[in-house]
């Protein structure tokens, strides 16, 4: 090997390269026995389409060009289309109106403009839609309007090919509940004669209380409403009816998100486990679990941020851990009564549509879109690691060392640190291989992704951390794990840098402001002034400050005081800073507004703004100049020219 100072070593991962590869795979569906996903393009502006296998097995992209497969509600968006039995019903990005496509024909609209869509199921009859609706149509400035609605679908399913729509089917859906700020999950039983939903109100996100509701479903509407689960202090999602009207669903009652059955008018756990099956419901339709039909049930379950699949006896409530190599699993669905489908990653491959055969845990990759295929030599494995942090208690993280089987650091050379600050903040990092990782320590760059108190993946009580802490809990656990990197004496203290995104751009931010351990930063999107995007932000998140901060105007001098773009004295750092120009749940005014501070201070700071972004970058190109731009300004601030720079005299 040769020796070579960290930072320069020559890495098979391009920027460019990762940009085309970096296709993401969402919202698994199945249905008549068939396989459906999700995925995006990066190198078509970042739309996303619907895709599935042709009978030869090979991919085969259902959305026509031109149609982008994203929803808007929440601004996060989230399962945007459903399988009918003649139609495509999907969200288009770029109006949100929901559209059929039939067969070979294109797509027509079947809603009107100023509404947005999301969390589709049919019921029994295959003509009548539920999903979740927000109603945008009150103008600028009002808040918009979530509720359970129901679509016809039978006058659209019944016009001949080539015939015009009638105009019947651009309605925007008949409110079945709209009695609280937000809804989701309406699930309809398999008889069609029962709906179950969830809903929450502000200041409450989906993850601190929701309330479980159950209703009887005619054709003019909902009877016999009641709630049957949830409440303060308790997070239920995921209502899933099975053949025989049992309703299951996911519950943290007990601290963790665990399976819960409610049958006869009572509710019972159906096992128990240290660990989390639900995820935060950033977006809407997530499946963490599905039930086989034949008494069991599929589970996704995590613990200390780590993904394991295992089969459930809902009569015993026994669990059976599958022994497979996954490390981070979503969209569970099941293909058959045996074999299981998810979207699954490894410490050593990325994520990819996969099936699971549950009697013997084989499992067959169908869809493992990545153009990049890494020599295991190049692969840094996390490391686990757990350290003491403020008020004596214990943070966790991963820890990537630099890998090359190429090059060493420098005889007594110790690696440069990147910190990474994970975005929710309530999201987790799990050890999954992630080529946006690689491209760091593939050049000598030791990493640490820190799950933050607040982070989920570890229990409530873990979750609830950040509860009034938030700038102060993130930041004293990063600002701990780079302490505790340097006493074991695996990373250079001179060299420290920290990167996030959203909220993590917020940890960012407030970590140069407010400690003198990093000596760079990479500000993606972050948050500067609270108070200001407690005004600024969308109705999703437009009271989630009350709870992570405090509410207002009564905590207004806490908001001050955690702001960053308020305590510049100490911010010395230089900082390089990337936002969307359409960015509506962060606005552009909180990244442009510290970067003119800084500069009025005489800070160095790197402003890169690109049009047509929003919050998270999809394009590939706006995805390689972001990259190239990142690992230049850490050449820049440490000394080093990067094997790859693309450095120019802007």
């Amino acid at each position: 090997m040769k020796r070579a100072a960290c930072g320069t070593w020559p890495s098979p991962i391009a920027a460019a390269e990762l940009a085309r590869s970096a296709i993401a795979l969402s919202c698994v569906r199945v249905a008549g026995g068939a396989l459906y996903w999700v995925e995006s393009r990066p190198s078509e502006g970042g739309r996303y389409l619907v895709a599935t296998l042709a009978p030869s097995g090979a991919l085969r992209e259902l959305t026509p060009a031109g149609f982008n497969v994203r929803t808007r509600v929440h601004e996060y968006g989230g399962m945007p289309y459903a399988i009918a039995p003649d139609a495509i019903l999907f969200s288009h990005f770029a109006d949100q109106r929901l559209y059929a496509q039939r067969g070979d024909e294109a797509p027509a609209a079947l809603t009107p403009a100023g509404y947005r869509y999301a969390d589709f199921d049919l019921d029994s009859s295959g003509e009548r839609v539920l999903c979740v609706r927000e109603d945008h149509t009150a103008g600028p400035g009002a808040e918009p309007k979530n509720a359970i609605v129901a679509l016809e679908l039978g006058a659209a399913a019944r016009t001949p090919r080539g015939a015009p729509a009638p105009q019947s089917v651009t309605d925007p859906g008949v409110v079945l509940y709209g009695d609280s700020d937000f809804v989701a999950y309406p699930r309809a039983s398999a008889d069609g004669r029962r709906i179950a939903w969830i809903s929450w109100n502000h200041p409450d996100m989906p993850w601190d209380a929701t309330t479980l509701h159950v209703a009887r479903l005619a054709s003019d509407g909902l009877h016999e409403s009641a709630p049957i689960a949830g409440g303060p202090r308790e997070s239920v999602v995921e209502p899933r009816w099975d053949a025989d009207g049992s309703l299951y669903f996911l519950s943290d009652r007990s601290g963790w998100w665990n399976l819960y059955r409610w049958r006869d008018g009572r509710i019972e756990r159906v096992f128990s486990i240290e660990a989390d099956i639900a995820s935060p419901l950033w977006t809407l339709g997530a499946s963490s679990y599905a039930l086989t039909g034949d008494g069991r049930a599929v589970a996704r379950y995590t613990v200390k941020g780590s993904d394991r699949l295992g089969v459930v006896s809902l009569a015993s409530g026994e669990l059976e851990p599958l022994a497979l190599p996954f490390v981070a699993l979503s969209s569970i669905q099941m293909l058959s009564r045996t074999t299981a489908v998810a979207i699954a990653a490894s410490a050593t491959a990325q994520a990819a549509v996969v099936t699971i055969d549950l009697a013997s845990g084989n499992h067959k990759s169908v869809r493992a879109p990545s153009l990049i295929k890494l020599d295991p030599a190049w692969i840094s494995r996390a490391e686990p690691v757990e350290y003491p942090t403020a008020g004596a208690l214990t943070a966790h993280a991963f820890y990537y060392p630099p890998t090359s089987p190429q090059f060493s650091a420098l005889e007594g050379e110790k690696p440069p640190l990147i910190v990474k600050a994970h975005g929710g903040p309530t999201a987790h990092s799990t050890p999954e291989l992630n080529l946006g990782t690689q491209y760091w320590t593939s050049r000598g760059f030791a990493v640490l992704d820190v799950n933050y108190g607040g982070s989920s993946g570890y229990g409530r009580r873990y979750r609830e951390r950040l509860e009034g802490g938030w700038g102060v809990v993130d930041v004293e656990d990063v600002v701990a794990g780079v302490r505790y990197l340097v006493a074991c004496g695996r990373v250079d203290p001179r060299r420290v840098a920290i990167r996030g995104g959203s909220a993590g751009g917020f940890t960012v931010l407030a970590a140069l402001a407010f400690h003198d351990v990093f000596r760079a930063g990479a500000n993606y999107y972050g948050v500067s002034d609270l108070e200001a995007l407690a005004h600024e932000t969308h109705k999703f998140e437009s009271r989630y400050l009350d709870r992570l901060v405090a509410p207002l105007p009564e905590g207004r001098e806490i908001y001050a005081a955690r702001a960053p773009i308020r305590h510049l004295d100490s911010f010395s750092a230089p900082l390089i800073t990337f936002q969307g120009a359409e960015d509506r749940i962060v606005p552009p005014s909180q990244s442009r507004a510290i970067v003119a501070a800084l500069e009025r201070k005489g800070v160095p700071a790197v402003y890169i703004e690109f049009e047509g972004e929003q919050h998270g970058f999809r394009k590939a190109e706006s995805i390689v100049r972001s990259l190239e731009a990142e690992l230049d300004f850490y050449g820049r601030v440490f000394g080093f020219a990067p094997a790859t720079s693309t450095r120019t005299t802007s």
